[in-house]
């Protein structure tokens, strides 16, 4: 590739591992906090940003739900979301599934309907700005227990047609998928689609249970799966897709160098895999520096750059009619470079 950037950013692209709360840049951070009268314990833009060293997941969520405090009104959430948008679509993103943490509101008192309403109006400004399509995918924090998650799912309930599925974040470590197959069962029941981040920091165990006991529809994360070949091949042989996030990996000492990075072995054992930028605010790159990255790290070539991009909607939950016209827009692109 010539100019890697510039054929990357071109890329019609979706996104599907990205969690809004988790986009919410220092700058955003510093004015929500002021509009809002919010005291946060950072006295510079600058100072919030030395605090993103992480050594594991806990650190940064611990600045991440910190963070989240400035988000009070329906106007907080179309910002946060506006913000991310115009930074996808300008990293060539023509469909983004955005997870969003409704406890981590709803637990200090903010009303489900203000999270719901303003991350939606975010959305539908994306489309008429920029073309660019999303869906909601609700969130449980697995650190809780499965009765809060049944309390929001029952919360949600007014907004159930304008979200698309259901997902498993936050402490994965002692927090099993096992935990939440209740959950999940009433909300496939509801006709929700099902995701769960396992496979991280947790053993492939976790990556077994999300399987057989949550019956996902997708993956989020699952590198650690790679350390069970019975586990790679069921995954392979199921077509699941892995919402796979490098950056964040590195950032959260998932790998020790972007260069031990597994996405080209994922992509050689014929694993549907995928790249995204989890946590971009936090971990120091949107969608097109990840592709770079492992892209650099990794030698992957132009036919890999463009593997990731169709298993992006070929994973994505669009319709078979919508994926069939990205996976053309990606063709015209390639056959114009």
């Amino acid at each position: 590739m010539n100019d890697p950037r510039q054929f990357v950013t071109g890329l019609p692209k979706a996104e599907l591992h990205l969690h809004i709360e988790g986009s919410l840049e220092p700058e955003l951070m510093f004015a929500l906090a002021e509009r809002n009268k919010v005291a946060i314990p950072f006295g510079s833009v600058e100072e919030i940003r030395a605090a993103y060293s992480f050594t594991r997941l806990q650190d940064f969520l611990d600045i991440y739900y910190a963070g989240a405090d400035v988000l009070r009104t329906e106007e907080d959430f179309r910002d946060l979301a506006t913000a991310y948008f115009d930074r996808a679509a300008a990293d060539g993103v023509r469909h983004a599934e955005i997870f969003f943490d409704p406890q981590t509101h709803t637990d200090r008192g903010i009303p489900f309907q203000v999270v719901a309403d303003g991350l939606l109006a975010g959305m539908a400004k994306a489309e008429a700005r920029h073309g660019l399509t999303s869906q909601l995918i609700l969130c449980f924090l697995r650190h809780l227990d499965e009765d809060a998650a049944f309390d929001t799912l029952k919360a949600a309930d007014p907004w159930l047609d304008r979200i698309a599925g259901v997902g498993l974040d936050s402490s994965e470590v002692g927090h099993p998928p096992s935990k939440f197959a209740r959950i999940f069962e009433t909300a496939r029941g509801m006709g929700l689609k099902a995701v769960a981040h396992a496979g991280e920091e947790g053993p492939p165990e976790y990556v077994w249970e999300a399987l057989d006991l949550l019956h996902i529809d997708r993956l989020d994360h699952g590198n650690r799966a790679l350390e069970d070949d019975r586990l790679t091949t069921r995954l392979v042989e199921t077509g699941m897709t892995l919402t796979v996030c490098p950056l964040s990996n590195l950032k959260l000492c998932v790998i020790d160098d972007i260069a031990a990075h597994p996405v080209d072995r994922m992509l050689k054992a014929g694993l549907q895999a995928t790249i995204n930028s989890d946590d971009p605010a936090y971990f120091g790159g949107y969608v097109v520096d990840n592709y770079l990255a492992v892209a650099q790290a990794r030698g992957l070539t132009r036919e890999d750059m463009v593997t990731l991009a169709r298993n992006s909607f070929t994973g994505s939950f669009l319709s078979e009619a919508e994926i069939a016209r990205h996976l053309t827009a990606i063709d015209s692109y390639c056959e114009a470079q």
